[in-house]
């Protein structure tokens, strides 16, 4: 089994009185948030940010201090024309950006900045709606 690691951000932006999340509809058709591969010698904190600014565009984030979620799961993918089986780790962080604009790459064929509840409810993978839920938990109290 082929193991990989990848970091991610979830992102946030103040819209009035309200937070709204940024998801990103992958072009396999699932929503998540962005995130890539840890390359050689970048910390998880550098990839997400790199991966975060080269799928949506926006480098003007502030990741926070305090919060950070990690997920696992296995997926049938091509090594050298292979199928194989990857383990992979998922780092996320949580960062607030003011950029609404976003300017999506080949990787992705839409977005949405939504409010909890429809971010939630939009995101396709279950592990992915727990660290959402948990992101906002602690925007909510940082000290839980």
């Amino acid at each position: 089994m082929r193991k990989e690691r990848s970091a991610g951000i979830i992102i946030f932006r103040i819209e009035g009185s309200e937070r709204r999340y940024l998801l990103l509809k992958y072009n396999a058709g699932h929503w998540d948030f962005p995130k890539g591969h840890v390359e050689g010698g970048e910390t998880d904190g550098e990839a997400a940010v790199r991966e975060t600014a080269e799928e949506t565009g926006i480098k003007d984030i502030k990741i926070l201090q305090g919060f950070k979620e990690e997920i696992r799961y296995h997926f049938r993918g091509k090594h050298k024309n292979r199928k194989i089986l990857i383990d992979k780790e998922v780092v996320f962080f949580l960062a607030e950006t003011k950029i609404k604009d976003v300017k999506i790459s080949f990787e992705h064929k839409g977005f949405e900045w939504l409010d909890i509840k429809n971010a939630v409810a939009k995101t396709s993978f279950k592990n992915s709606k727990n660290i959402l839920e948990k992101a906002d938990k602690f925007l909510n109290d940082p000290k839980s």
